[in-house]
This record gives C-alpha cells, sequence and structure tokens, in this order.
C-alpha cells in the first residue's frame, strides 16, 4: 500500500552557525550551546538530544517538538508558505 503525507504547515529557521539569538527564540528549550569548532548545536527532541549543523533547519512539529533536518531533505518536502 502506498501512503500520501498531509499537508502540514510548520514553522522552521535554519541554522547557519551564528543565529543563535534567532534560533534560540524560535526554540527556548535550546538552553544549549554551539561546538565551537564546528558549529554544531544540540537540539533536545522527543527522541533525546540530536545534532544540527550549520545549514540544517530547526523545525517545530505538529506537537510543538523541535528537531534539526538537513536542507536538503527539507528542500523536497518542504516549500514556502504564501
Amino acid at each position: 500500500m502506498k501512503y500520501r503525507k498531509k499537508p502540514v504547515i510548520i514553522e522552521a529557521v535554519q541554522w547557519d552557525g551564528i543565529n543563535f539569538d534567532e534560533v534560540c527564540n524560535f526554540c527556548p528549550a535550546i538552553m544549549g550551546e554551539t561546538y565551537k569548532a564546528d558549529g554544531n548545536l544540540k537540539i533536545p527532541t522527543l527522541e533525546g538530544e540530536m545534532i544540527a549543523s550549520p545549514q540544517d533547519y530547526i523545525i517545530k512539529g505538529i506537537k510543538g517538538e523541535f528537531y534539526p533536518c538537513k536542507p536538503d531533505i527539507f528542500n523536497i518536502t518542504y516549500e514556502p508558505v504564501i
């Protein structure tokens, strides 16, 4: 059997390695720290801590949860809402 993903509008912000304040305002649960050497960011998720690399998107899910998403997957899965 095949399934199609239901259309859902999400909120997201792209982590660029330096916009820490913007990401923290979007996802207050971060309270985290960047890894100084590589710019990665710890993201608390429902499945535990995940790492967002620069250029990854931080997505707010439909239940208010947050998780990182690689840019190529994000661009295949989502499009801007106008």
